[in-house]
C-alpha cells in the first residue's frame, strides 16, 4: 500500500469512491446522487489530498483543509474514505495517522472533525488515536446523533 498526494488522474477513482460512500449514507451527510460542485469542494480544492494506492488502483483517500476561515484556519478539518472491499485492512488507520504528520506541514495544529455519526465504526480509531469529543449533536443527520471531535497535532 502506497500513500501519495492525489493527481489530477486520480480524479475519476476519487469521484467513484465518494460517491458510494454518499449513496450508502455512510460517514457523509450529502444527499445522493453527488454532484460536482460537492465534490470539487471535499476531493479537489482543499490544499492537502492524500490517496492510498494497492496495485495502481486507488482504495482510500483523505483530505485536510481550513475547517474555519482567518484567524482560525490554524484548525483543519478531515475527511477519509475507504472502498468497501478495502475496509478492515488497516488502510483507514494508515489514512489517518498520515494525516496526523502530514497537519503540521500544511499549517495545521488541530484536526476536527465536525460531524462523525454516532453509528461510525471509525470512531473506536479516532479516539485511540487521540480525538477527543468535545461535543453532540442530538439530530445531526436524519435524526442520527453526531459526535464533535478535536485533536492537537
Amino acid at each position: 500500500m502506497d500513500l501519495r498526494d492525489a493527481r489530477p488522474g486520480d480524479r475519476d477513482a476519487l469521484f467513484e469512491l465518494f460517491a458510494a460512500v454518499v449513496a450508502s449514507g455512510e460517514g457523509f451527510p450529502e444527499s445522493p446522487p453527488l454532484d460536482d460542485g460537492r465534490f470539487r469542494a471535499a476531493w479537489v480544492d482543499p490544499p492537502v489530498v492524500v490517496v492510498a494506492v494497492d496495485a495502481s488502483e486507488v482504495v482510500g483517500a483523505y483530505y485536510l483543509k481550513p475547517n474555519f476561515p482567518g484567524r482560525a484556519s490554524h484548525i483543519a478539518n478531515a475527511g477519509y474514505v475507504v472502498d468497501a472491499s478495502h475496509r478492515g485492512r488497516g488502510v483507514g488507520r494508515l489514512l489517518v495517522e498520515d494525516s496526523i504528520r502530514r497537519a503540521p506541514a500544511a499549517g495545521f495544529d488541530a484536526i476536527m472533525f465536525n460531524l462523525v455519526f454516532e453509528s461510525n465504526p471509525a470512531r473506536a480509531l479516532y479516539e485511540e488515536l487521540g480525538w477527543v469529543e468535545i461535543g453532540r449533536i442530538p439530530r445531526g443527520v436524519d435524526d442520527e446523533p453526531a459526535v464533535i471531535y478535536w485533536r492537537e497535532v
